[in-house]
């Protein structure tokens, strides 16, 4: 969304100016209004004005901050506030040394809405799509507690692991993938490149040839004459599949997947449980209400079927039960999990219950990466060795028999 530049004059008679984010300048001036101003002007920020193909030739095109980005910039307020700075400096301070243009000025806009009286929590709830509702939900219970400082550095040892699972999750992956776009090219380069070469000498004794043989030559072929309709296909598979995971049903069926799938199964409930344990963890021991703390962990859940059993948690908790009583219904969390939850529910002791459950399964993640990394190079090794000795087989048998042959 666009960045507008406004000057509102406020009922105080002070005129307070800064940046602010939305959809057209008619939301904008709606926003700018029910915070109880008169709008004095409003128009574009300059740097929105250029056309995207501007920005493209210079190369300047912003995609927003990243997960990094946030970690630092929590990580810099939390020492900053800690060291007595006042939270308009140290946002002053630490915008001006961010290299993305659009986090510098979101960061001014949060700026600008504390000094004009706004709650900090409140500042950033005006960002959804870069500050979660975990990030704004811990933030405006500390402003409530009088832990601004602690709680900062909590957000960004929470950020930084979950940062850290992503990047073994997508280590473990990079592996299985370069081993399968090397089997591809592979194959393709010996089905273009190789067998046609070999026509020659299979020319008029196709009776002869084993069926194998005949199967790859045909489909050889077929490749070096209509090499584009098997790339536009192959280019036609991959758009529809990523279409398909992107809708509805597609979601629910890639979900289950994940989840059904003989290697990657434990990975992704061990993820899973990991990050809604850690991050319902840190919301109850911030002071969050359950009921905010459980539909928060169901939207960061990462799958639909742990979504919809944590918003199953939520509504029994609503009506007055437990909230490991609604656990025990599927089987998406083991009953070893459900019975450490119920007992720090009696204890009173659930936020270091949870953080427990989620240390334990932070290092079951790392182990059945390494286990699940080491299943997966042997077997993705067995396949290309499979496709690439089917097809050398395919050319030198047929080569010994008419050998033999000739030899008769």
């Amino acid at each position: 969304m666009p960045f507008y530049n406004y000057q509102v004059k406020l009922k105080t008679g002070k005129v307070s100016a800064g940046l602010i984010e939305a959809e057209s300048m008619i939301a904008a001036s709606n926003t700018l209004r029910k915070q109880g101003g008169y709008v004095v002007s409003l128009n574009e920020a300059a740097q929105n004005a250029e056309s995207f193909l501007q920005k493209l030739m210079s190369f300047e095109v912003e995609f927003g901050p990243s997960a990094k980005d946030i970690l630092n910039f929590t990580s810099q307020l939390a020492v900053m506030i800690k060291a007595g700075i006042s939270i308009r400096a140290a946002l002053e301070g630490i915008a001006d040394q961010t290299e993305s243009k659009k986090f510098r000025n979101i960061l001014q806009a949060v700026k600008t809405d504390v000094e004009s009286g706004k709650a900090f929590s409140d500042a950033l709830a005006r960002f959804p799509k870069i500050f979660s509702p975990l990030y704004i939900n811990m933030i405006r219970a500390s402003e409530l507690s009088g832990s601004f400082a602690e709680m900062l550095q909590r957000i960004a040892e929470y950020l930084s692991q979950q940062i850290e699972t992503r990047s073994q999750v997508r280590g473990a992956m990079i592996y299985p993938i370069i081993i399968g776009v090397m089997a591809v090219s592979t194959t393709v380069f010996l089905l273009t490149f190789v067998l046609p070469k070999f026509v020659v000498i299979f020319k008029g004794k196709e009776d002869l040839l084993p069926t194998p043989t005949k199967l790859i030559l045909a489909l050889s072929g077929a490749m070096c004459n209509y090499w584009y309709l098997f790339l536009a296909g192959a280019i036609a598979f991959v758009w529809a599949l990523i279409w398909f995971i992107h809708t509805p049903t597609g979601i629910v069926v890639w979900d289950k997947l994940k989840l059904k799938l003989p290697i990657i199964r434990k990975l992704c409930r061990c993820l899973y449980i990991s990050r809604c344990m850690h991050t319902m963890g840190e919301l109850v021991n911030a002071g969050v209400p359950i009921l905010d703390a459980l539909k928060i962990t169901a939207d960061i859940a990462g799958n639909t079927f742990y979504k919809e059993m944590w918003l199953d948690v939520s509504d029994s908790v609503e009506q007055g039960k437990q909230i490991s009583a609604p656990m025990t219904k599927g089987d998406l969390i083991p009953k070893s999990v459900i019975q450490m939850v119920h007992s720090g529910e009696e204890s009173g002791k659930l936020a270091e219950v949870l953080t427990d459950i989620s240390e334990h399964y932070q290092k079951e993640l790392k182990n059945v990466i390494r286990t699940v990394t080491a299943m997966i190079e042997p077997l993705m090794i067995v396949m290309m060795g499979f496709v690439v000795g089917f097809i050398a087989m395919s050319i030198i048998l047929p080569i010994f028999k008419l050998s033999s042959i000739v030899k008769g």
